[in-house]
């Protein structure tokens, strides 16, 4: 398996599926905001990377939904800003990745800043998630906004600096992708994905990666 330093929830659920698909994961690392089309071009097979699932995306992909993820804030420990959520952030910078659901919900923030005589929110939009983290440990940021599993795990990999700012908000399903019409694939990334959580292993990975159980996929 060429796995490097790649670790995580997504990690271990794909590696146990593919244990029981008889295959091994060879991990590419690729930028978010072309992650389908390059699935679609055939980079890669299958794409586990906190997807959100909507309609244009199913357009060009199929999905496997696996987590119910919101969004949420990644703030410094004791959040000193009292930053709760959004509409908290007028005036302060945030972090947050290139075309994700959080740069979306950040814009419609940011109007209600601006329809509020408020001063606008300092955005910075990065391709990589930890550089996007990198600006909040550098204090150039607030705050940094992206799906609540990713919140989760940067505070499991930084223990005692970071906390969520308020709570988890705007839910939405997340989904494993294929090629769309690869049916071969699909059923046997399902059932992969179903055993997984037949046998408890997808339960035993939400304990290991300290998730919030509220964001399993019945």
């Amino acid at each position: 398996m060429t796995t490097g330093k790649d670790v995580g929830f997504d990690m271990d659920l794909i590696t146990e599926m593919a244990k029981r698909m008889g295959l091994q994961v060879a991990v590419k690392q690729g930028n978010f905001d072309t992650i389908i089309d390059d699935l679609t071009s055939k980079r890669y097979d299958v794409v586990i990377s906190g997807v959100t699932i909507n309609a244009p995306r199913e357009q060009k992909a199929d999905f496997i939904p696996y987590f119910n993820a919101g969004q949420s804030l990644l703030v410094r420990k004791g959040n000193p800003e009292k930053i709760q959520s959004p509409k908290d952030l007028c005036g302060k910078g945030v972090g947050v990745q290139n075309t994700t659901v959080e740069q979306d919900s950040l814009i419609q923030a940011n109007k209600a800043c601006l329809a509020a005589g408020k001063p606008a929110i300092k955005v910075t939009a990065l391709d990589s998630q930890n550089d996007v983290v990198q600006l909040l440990v550098d204090g150039r940021v607030s705050a940094t906004y992206q799906d609540s599993p990713v919140t989760d795990y940067y505070m499991k990999l930084n223990p005692g600096q970071f906390q969520i700012g308020g709570s988890i908000t705007d839910q939405a399903i997340e989904g494993i992708a294929t090629r769309k019409g690869d049916q071969e694939m699909g059923k046997a990334l399902k059932a992969a994905y179903d055993a997984v959580k037949r046998d408890g292993t997808y339960d035993k990975l939400f304990g290991k990666w300290g998730l919030n159980a509220q964001q399993e996929v019945r």
